[in-house]
């Protein structure tokens, strides 16, 4: 995969990017956190693999 694809991925995917779209669309900051939360846990750090420290 191309870099330039995946830092686009990486931006659309990010869970505070997430956050932002469904506060957005209008959902309770604490919805939208709950939400995200469990986003993160489940898809976003799966996809993305451990973090290169």
């Amino acid at each position: 995969m191309s870099r330039r694809i995946r830092e686009a991925l990486t931006h659309r995917l990010n869970p505070l990017h997430l956050y932002c779209r469904l506060r957005d669309m209008g959902l309770s900051s604490a919805l939208a956190r709950s939400l995200t939360k469990g986003y993160e846990r489940v898809v976003y750090r799966p996809l993305t693999g451990p973090v290169a420290g």
